[in-house]
């Protein structure tokens, strides 16, 4: 039809350029035209703008897969939120094109994943699975590069910022790994003391045994801001535990799933085990409902919104799943009076503008006690003035865009409202549109109100909304103030209000006088509105198994 002959010239145009321009090779110039067969029916095809093409951008664009024809009808592009306008207009901002994949591929892969199941929960010892993780921990730091570099023109954070999320990403399966053979793993578990007795005796009769096993086929469901860290700290001790999985990346970031699964395979990840379903968004919908409504899948570990953890909650309640939710977040971020106001200020810019605030524990709520108001704005305005924004790939940028023009559009309408009600933007406030579409001015409100929605609402991007207490008790419902609780923060020097405040928090995780606090080897995991079960430490690895108990009367 038209579309296709269109598509065709668009393409041979393209190819035509590179060939003619220095100084692509020509193994470059064909991958960056070309589809990549993935599981089951993958396609990616590296398509990219003429200043970042994806495959070319790689020291190793096999990472996408082996090459085969195109097909556009069973395709939808990926797009790099950090182009511009121009470059969104003429398609040279699409950097790649991806199989799409729906209901009847998810029931595939969950089939494929409940066949390998029983290979690898009981045809592999426990050390073998860790052998297996720390492979495929090794293979992701040696292609480190190219990863952060997908990471980045992808989702537009970055790339010192992409570096660092695989050495975090990396850092869950190398801990996994070490979970893996331990007494509390799956294979493991305790014994514990009789009650009961042999008839007409005192003495003990039988054994109690508590043995922990895989949970089975786990669904893991994947958001756009951390591509490869939500992966490998779902997937990490899922796979030590025995569980087989099938994964569903966000639509805005399915490259670096396609490659860590490449990767996978190659470090001895038997198929089956870890599957990969890339669905644009008109048919996430149909793949979380098979995730949500097939029985052979035991467990669902999603990281997203409240309302789609809701509606994932929902569905799965006619098979009884069992359920990882990481929902949303807006944290509080405290400032005492006897606070450092320089490692506060350090705190805060790391908490807040870390992905150009696009992160569930970014601070939105900032709550200043009255009389260090003044010097806190001063010291933090003039720290974010020394943010660098721009795309992500090009050097000495500090902060890239939000995902979309709708985010941008979301963050502007909040702080035109904050200030219809009174509050002062201090710096920021703006798109930045002539970045492009998706870029968004860092920015501080003061004299913000509770009822704005730059406050009561989690905003996914770079704006410090900040009002002021003069009591602890104030500070406290101020920040217990929310149906979420995710993370909170706060800044002092008194070791006893640390102690009391931190207890008083309604929320999973707290930072004190730190504004970064994730780690894999410690629990993740929010309250209220914020979700259900713990991601990270053997808390973490304790989602993926059942607890049997066996009483043996020998």
């Amino acid at each position: 039809g038209t579309g296709k002959l269109q598509y065709f010239f668009y393409v041979w145009n393209k190819t035509m350029m590179m060939l003619i321009s220095p100084p692509l090779s020509k193994r470059s110039t064909i991958l960056a035209y070309c589809l990549a067969t993935k599981s089951i029916n993958h396609r990616v095809a590296s398509f990219s703008s003429s200043h970042y093409p994806v495959a070319s951008a790689l020291k190793d664009p096999s990472l996408l897969g082996d090459l085969t024809v195109s097909d556009v009808d069973t395709a939808f592009d990926v797009i790099d939120p950090g182009a511009s306008a121009g470059e969104l207009s003429d398609g040279s901002a699409v950097i790649g094109r991806v199989g799409l994949m729906g209901r009847d591929d998810a029931k595939a892969a969950i089939d494929k994943a409940s066949m390998a199941l029983k290979g690898w929960r009981d045809g592999t010892t426990a050390l073998q699975r860790s052998s297996i993780l720390s492979k495929w921990s090794s293979l992701i730091k040696e292609n480190s590069e190219d990863i952060a570099k997908i990471m980045t023109m992808e989702s537009g954070k970055p790339l010192h910022e992409s570096r660092g999320e695989v050495n975090y990403g990396t850092s869950f399966l190398d801990y996994y790994a070490g979970e893996a053979i331990r007494p509390n793993a799956a294979g493991g578990g305790f014994l514990s003391p009789t009650p009961f007795t042999h008839p007409g005796t005192s003495a003990p009769r039988g054994k109690i045994m508590a043995v922990y096993e895989a949970v089975g086929v786990c669904a893991l469901i994947t958001p756009w801001n951390f591509p490869i860290a939500m992966i490998t700290r779902k997937a990490g001790p899922a796979l030590a535990a025995g569980c087989t999985t099938v994964l569903k990346p966000s639509e805005l970031t399915p490259l670096t799933a396609v490659a860590l699964e490449t990767l996978a395979k190659r470090a001895g990840v038997p198929d089956g085990v870890f599957e990969v379903i890339t669905a644009d968004k008109g048919l996430t919908r149909e793949v979380g409902d098979e995730f949500c409504t097939n029985p052979i899948v035991k467990k669902i570990s999603f990281t997203g919104s409240t309302p789609v953890g809701k509606l994932l909650m929902k569905l799965s309640s006619d098979t009884m799943k069992r359920l990882s939710l990481e929902l949303g977040g807006n944290a509080a971020f405290i400032v005492f009076q006897d606070a450092d106001i320089d490692q506060a200020v350090d705190a805060a810019m790391a908490s807040k503008f870390r992905n150009a605030g696009q992160t569930c524990v970014c601070a939105d709520r900032f709550i200043i006690h009255k009389s260090v108001e003044d010097e806190f704005v001063t010291k933090l305005a003039g720290k974010v003035k020394q943010i660098s924004v721009g795309h992500g790939l090009k050097k000495g940028i500090t902060m890239g865009p939000v995902i979309t023009s709708d985010a941008v559009d979301n963050l502007k309408e909040k702080v035109e409202e904050a200030i219809a009600q009174g509050a002062k933007c201090v710096i920021g406030g703006s798109p930045l549109t002539n970045l492009g579409p998706n870029y968004f001015e860092p920015t501080i409100l003061t004299n913000t109100k509770e009822s704005d929605l730059v406050w009561c609402t989690e905003n996914f991007g770079p704006i410090v909304a900040i009002k002021t207490f003069e009591t602890e008790e104030e500070a406290l419902a101020l920040a217990n103030n929310s149906p979420v609780g995710l993370a909170s923060y706060f800044c002092t020097k008194d070791l006893s209000r640390s102690f009391r405040f931190s207890s008083s928090l309604e929320s999973g995780i707290v930072g004190l006088n730190e504004g970064i606090v994730s780690t894999a080897t410690a629990p993740f995991g929010g309250v209220k509105e914020s979700g259900l079960g713990r991601e990270g430490s053997i808390v973490g690895m304790n989602e993926y198994m059942e607890t049997k108990y066996v009483f043996m009367n020998v």
